[in-house]
């Protein structure tokens, strides 16, 4: 399957990455990729971007290189009620947020306890993807959490970074987790979480467990530009793009 879009992408902004945006923004380009989200980790990530960073992110041009870039955050879930550490004044700012949870932010808690996190920031109205939720050192109801994210309109990601080893033990989560997006009808979007500009776009065992499970392409929020662009409108953002 072809894919043009990926939101989940990071720079040396995020201090444990090792490439420029522009870097990113080429190979994406390379690659034919056409929508490329510059998510950075949020402030409380240790080595991440100062606030003012995300206050100021509208200086990154709409288009380079022919690729529509969106301005974006990996925000950092620190508390069980799904509280993010960005204000919401810079999330209105913002035309993408991924919300996650990340142990060097938030001690993992019970099943209960990391479902609530999760189900929490999925009541922000600035949320729009739950980030590598296959994660085994954050067990969750999942199918709470897919039934949460159809109601809100929520989309579930699919780390292919997870994957390939960042998240040891993520494999099993992700392949239910993916069976249950397509039992309920649930969009899900592929992320690279690439940390150099080599792995922009690069969703190969992603998109193996997907056709093992024959995922309907509708569901698929990486297959079009233009499902991502118009999810967004509908959530009040991307205004005059």
């Amino acid at each position: 399957m072809k894919y043009v879009v990926d939101v989940h992408t990071h720079t040396i902004v995020s201090g444990h990455a090792y490439t420029t945006l522009l870097e990113n923004v080429r190979e994406a380009a390379r690659k034919g990729i056409k929508i490329l989200g510059t998510t950075e980790h949020g402030p409380e990530m240790p080595g991440g971007p100062h606030l003012f960073y995300f206050g100021n992110i509208r200086a990154i041009p709409r288009e380079i290189d022919g690729v529509t870039i969106l301005r974006g955050c990996e925000a950092n879930i620190m508390d069980f009620d799904g509280k993010l550490d960005i204000p919401d004044y810079i999330e209105d700012r913002l035309d993408i947020i991924i919300a996650s949870l990340h142990d060097v932010c938030i001690k993992p808690g019970t099943t209960e306890e990391n479902t609530r996190a999760l189900l929490g920031a999925m009541d922000n109205p600035n949320v729009h993807i739950i980030g590598h939720s296959g994660n085994p050192a954050f067990p969750i109801f999942q199918e709470v959490v897919v039934q949460k994210a159809r109601e809100k309109d929520i989309l579930i990601e699919l780390n292919n970074s997870s994957l390939v080893g960042s998240r040891k033990g993520s494999e099993g989560n992700c392949a239910n987790i993916a069976k249950l997006c397509k039992e309920y009808g649930v969009k899900i979007i592929i992320g690279s979480d690439a940390h150099t500009c080599f792995r922009i776009g690069e969703f190969d065992l992603v998109d193996r467990l997907l056709a093992e499970i024959n995922m309907p392409e509708e569901l698929i929020m990486n297959t079009d530009e233009f499902k991502l662009l118009n999810y967004l409108r509908r959530n009040g953002k991307l205004k005059g793009l």
